[in-house]
């Protein structure tokens, strides 16, 4: 019985590492705005044109968390054109089946806790239940 939750807890903190970096990515989206007058470009392309479906970034880390040694979430730009963006951080290893976050650049944030690859009505938040 203790097991189950343990790993539940386990699961929990990597999300929550998760959570913190895509703060952080959108921080380093808006530096990216004001230096440039556009999130386009965050995935290393030049020119205006919008970044590709989860491109990796060139102004932040690509995993999370951003310290330690395992790796459990690929931080992506899934969208992203002169004026908005969608960031996401892809579970994998040991935490892949906990369904992708998300996190707009309108402040909006998602988790696809059902791990379906879609957002429900019920999964605008990052919290276990909305």
């Amino acid at each position: 019985m203790a097991i189950p939750a343990y790993n539940e807890n386990v699961t929990a903190s990597r999300r929550a590492d998760a959570m913190s970096a895509m703060a952080g990515f959108a921080s380093a989206m808006e530096r990216e705005f004001t230096n440039n007058g556009s999130y386009a470009n965050a995935d290393g392309d030049v020119g205006d044109e919008a970044a590709g479906a989860n491109a990796a970034p060139v102004i932040y880390a690509t995993e999370a968390p951003l310290d330690g040694g395992t790796k459990y979430y690929d931080l992506v730009i899934n969208q992203a054109d002169r004026t908005s963006y969608i960031l996401r951080a892809i579970p994998k290893n040991a935490q892949a089946g906990d369904g992708f976050i998300e996190l707009r650049s309108t402040g909006e944030k998602f988790w696809d806790r059902n791990n379906n690859g879609a957002l429900a009505g019920t999964e605008n938040c990052w919290k276990k239940s909305c």
